[in-house]
């Protein structure tokens, strides 16, 4: 195998943080064009916004299998190693992290960077140390120069979670594992950023902004953060020291570890390392692995992988042959079969296949879309359909992918909806046809599939970030970790227009009317930690909101009469007082609740008063008929004989049986009636009452006041305008006697109604005892016949012979037999002794 002369090649070896990356991009940009190829796209990316800073976006470009920026003029390329192009000559090339020629799936690409990428002035291979023989065997004329780490790199020990220091990265090796590690340090910690090869250099850049900025002081990533992936990282925890490697399950290699290991820790500031406590038994460093790492003393490299580059496409045959050529130096070992390489073997079984890659164009061809890498993860069996389909495609007509087919590829994966999981997998898929648009000769529109393509991976790329940040990121608990500490008085509370108590601009609880009650998600310390900064910072706002009370129009106020609820006044649409019983019907006490009874002095008085008003400016006149009886039952200036009626008539809400008065009523003269007629009170048949009280309002009112002078929930409401009720209910009937109804078997009629049928009752018996009552004003009402008679029982009237015919004789109004109450005893008296 023939090599490139090896002049001009300078080794630069050490552990991470030693700044060998930092050294390659001053000497690349040093030179008058270059390349350097790295280990992932995101590491790549990275570097390549670094040097378009220094350059300017014109001169540099990116190129990885699945994004190509490349000005007409780039001279500075930055590529993932295997994009990088060989047919370039350029002054400077630079090969990242070489020592990744020993892996098994990729290492054979690396190895041939190593052997044949070179700069025609200078060419720079960055790696660990325990490359340094590899060198000098492969590149005996190359010059070694081996760098010290910065900072001093120490074990720590096993810590929980809950005890991690902030700026630690924790370090996981499966997708499930990430997520689970993150979902427990958004309970306990307030959340973190997420870091994976996986993710698109969009959504990796938005979670380690996020974790740069401080808004976040944890990461949770895979070990790609072991790949010169610069971030401020203090401590690295290891949640599990084995990963599956693509065929089995292994405990990490010494190198592997220190490669991790060494993230923690910038320039001059030492770092540290360790594990989860409680992971699993193989989570556990030796005492040996842990001297070597803190010592950076490892095992030399003694073979890299190695695959034949130089391949016959003669044929079939001819290039499986050309791909299983073994290498001849001792050094290099053949690398075991790639995704690439079993991909062809399952395709070249495939008769259709055979048939079309029967010249060396097809069969480079054929070999160029084994090449397509599995973004999905799905397997070679798997992968090797869709590679087999896009073959059939470029093997055929014009030897290109039909655009509608490739659009309907792209079509439905272009969706933001669905989970982390859900999204991460859409984003894989979209990197497949990434890197089937950058090549040229694959659609007939390649720029614009590529740009699209693009776009797409964007638009998911933020959906997964948003994603991401919403599963685990609780901003709440990150605030009060990072700002709080122990000392609520720290924290710098704002209240929104719609209530929302914000902290930093995040929501930890709400403000409503005078109640703050914090975020449902709070638990534990948090909620302890909420009140107490609320009761700190919220009594200013608290302040500032009575005086907005006070000064509030009775508009703002209401009264809220729900059946079932106790009876409340609400201000601005939040409940304010509630209403308890009083010294009197007219007169209940206002009970206002806690939030507002720990108000200064000053702010509660300016409270009740205002209340107080609103409810003699806006209830109380609704009421006046009421109010006017209640205070003449009390003036001095009634009579006597009055006095206890109108206190019993006011007591009950304007509505008296006759029955409980009947005494009482005997005992007055022309004037007393008179008097209670000016008050507006109706003598009726059976009730005495105030018509204008059994209004739809007034109605609504008095039941309010009844159920407050119960000490009971607010009962149901007759229909407004309703005046019969037929088979109420037993909690809308009792309601409905208060309300002014009475009832007659099945049916309730207002009283009012009960009075006009007595009047023309009594209209059409004139002076006679016997007469014709005609039912039509009854029935008008609805008013059954079964109801009609019992009307007409208890007025008085009793039918003569068949009450169908409807001849009702006059007796008198029955007088009920009743134990006479105090007031009826002592009105009885009176009567007695004036006559």
């Amino acid at each position: 195998m023939s090599q490139r002369a090896s002049s001009g090649i300078t080794a630069v070896l050490g552990p991470t943080n030693t700044g060998k990356t930092h050294l390659a991009v001053e000497r690349l940009c040093a030179h008058s064009s270059g390349i350097m190829g790295f280990p992932l796209r995101l590491l790549a990316r990275e570097v390549y916004d670094r040097v378009v800073r220094i350059k300017g976006e014109k001169q540099v470009g990116l190129i990885t299998g699945e994004e190509r920026i490349l000005p007409p003029d780039a001279r500075w390329l930055l590529c993932t190693a295997e994009s990088m192009p060989t047919d370039r000559d350029v002054a400077f090339v630079g090969l990242d992290e070489a020592q990744l020629g020993i892996d098994a799936e990729r290492g054979h690409v690396f190895t041939d960077r190593l052997l044949q990428a070179r700069g025609r002035e200078e060419t720079m291979i960055l790696g660990s140390e325990s490359l340094k023989p590899i060198v000098r065997t492969l590149l005996p004329d190359a010059e070694i120069i081996t760098r010290p780490r910065f900072s001093q790199l120490t074990y720590a020990g096993a810590k929980k979670l809950s005890r991690l220091p902030p700026r630690t990265a924790i370090v996981a090796f499966s997708a499930e594992h990430v997520y689970a590690v993150a979902e427990m340090l958004r309970r306990t910690r307030g959340g973190c950023a997420v870091v994976m090869g996986a993710l698109s250099p969009a959504t990796r850049n938005a979670q380690v902004a996020m974790y740069e900025a401080g808004e976040v002081d944890y990461l949770v990533a895979t070990d790609a953060i072991g790949m010169g992936l610069n971030m401020d990282v203090g401590h690295v925890a290891f949640a599990s020291l084995a990963k599956f490697d693509g065929k089995r399950q292994r405990r990490l290699h010494l190198a592997e570890m220190a490669q991790i290991a060494g993230r923690a820790g910038r320039h001059q500031r030492d770092g540290t390392f360790g594990v989860l406590a409680g992971g699993p038994d193989e989570a556990a460093f030796s005492e040996q692995e842990i001297e070597r790492i803190e010592e950076h003393r490892f095992n030399p490299l003694d073979h890299l992988m190695w695959r034949n580059s130089d391949l016959d496409f003669g044929s079939l045959e001819r290039l499986a042959t050309s791909l299983e050529v073994k290498p001849d130096n001792p050094i290099l070992r053949a690398a075991p079969e790639a995704i690439d390489l079993a991909v062809l073997r399952l395709l070249t079984r495939d008769r259709a296949v055979q048939d079309r890659a029967r010249d060396p164009r097809m069969v480079k061809r054929l070999w160029a879309a084994c090449g397509l890498p599995d973004f999905r993860k799905v397997g070679a069996d798997h992968h090797a359909r869709l590679v087999g389909q896009i073959f059939a495609f470029l093997s055929e007509g014009a030897g290109q992918i039909p655009a509608p087919w490739f659009a309907q590829q792209i079509a439905r994966l272009d969706t933001v909806q669905g989970d982390v999981e859900t999204i991460a997998a859409r984003i894989s898929e979209v990197r497949t046809w990434a890197y089937v648009a950058q090549r040229a000769d694959w659609l007939a529109d390649a720029p614009l599939w590529a740009e699209r393509t693009r776009t797409l991976e964007l638009k998911l790329s933020d959906a997964l970030h948003a994603r991401l940040t919403e599963r685990f990121v609780d901003r709440r608990t990150s605030v009060l970790m990072k700002t709080v500490g122990h000392d609520p008085a720290l924290l710098d509370v704002q209240v929104d227009a719609d209530g929302r108590v914000l902290v930093d601009e995040e929501m930890i609880g709400t403000l409503s009317g005078f109640t703050f009650t914090p975020d449902a998600a709070a638990r534990g310390k948090d909620h302890k930690r909420l009140l107490a900064a609320a009761d700190l910072r919220l009594p200013k706002e608290l302040a500032r909101r009575a005086q907005k009370l006070a000064q509030s129009a009775d508009g703002a106020f209401a009264l809220v009469t729900e059946p079932g609820t106790p009876v409340r006044i609400l201000w601005d649409r939040v409940e304010i007082a509630q209403l308890k019983p009083g010294k009197t019907l007219l007169a209940p006490r206002l009970a206002l609740p806690p939030s507002i009874s720990r108000l200064d002095p000053a702010s509660r008085t300016l409270i009740e008063d205002r209340l107080d008003l609103w409810f003699d400016r806006t209830i109380a006149p609704r009421l006046a008929a009421l109010g006017r009886i209640a205070a003449a039952s009390t003036d001095p200036q009634t009579p006597a004989s009055l006095r206890g009626i109108l206190a019993q008539l006011a007591e009950h809400g304007g509505v008296l049986d006759r029955s409980g008065v009947d005494e009482a009523l005997v005992s007055l003269d022309r004037s007393h009636r008179q008097a209670l007629q000016r008050l507006g009170v109706t003598l009726g048949a059976l009730d005495l009452f105030l018509p204008v009280l059994l209004k739809p309002e007034p109605t609504r009112l008095r039941l309010a006041l009844w159920a407050v002078r119960k000490g009971q929930p607010m009962p149901p409401l007759p229909l407004p305008g309703l005046g019969l009720l037929d088979k109420p209910a037993p909690t809308l009937a009792e309601a409905a006697l208060r309300a002014g109804f009475r009832r007659f078997g099945d049916q309730m009629l207002r009283v009012d109604l009960v009075e006009r049928i007595a009047r023309a009752a009594h209209d059409a018996r004139g002076k006679e005892r016997t007469t014709a009552v005609d039912p039509a004003l009854a029935v008008s009402l609805g008013v059954g016949g079964a109801t009609f008679a019992r009307l007409m029982r208890a007025l008085g009237f009793h039918p003569v012979g068949d009450a169908q015919a409807n001849q009702w004789r006059w007796r008198g109004r029955p007088r009920r037999t009743r134990p006479p109450t105090p007031v009826n005893a002592a009105f009885a008296v009176l009567g007695q002794l004036k006559r």
